[in-house]
């Protein structure tokens, strides 16, 4: 069983990385028209990162013993 504090500390990190994946996404491969809701701008990229990131982190922390 995992303790809250190392829970938290997953989903963090994976939050941290999602972050750093989104803005990177925008910054590299991002949609400079305006037509694309999520990439067309650098903060909702980075916060759509920082979701997935977290999503993905609390969905890998089930299997961390």
């Amino acid at each position: 069983m995992i303790k809250i504090s190392q829970r938290l500390m997953i989903i963090s990190i994976g939050v941290i990385i999602g972050g750093i994946g989104g803005y990177l996404y925008w910054k590299n491969i991002g949609c400079y028209s305006g037509m694309c809701a999520i990439t067309s701008v650098w903060y909702r990229s980075t916060l759509y990162g920082m979701f997935i990131g977290g999503v993905l982190a609390d969905i890998v922390k089930d299997y961390y013993k």
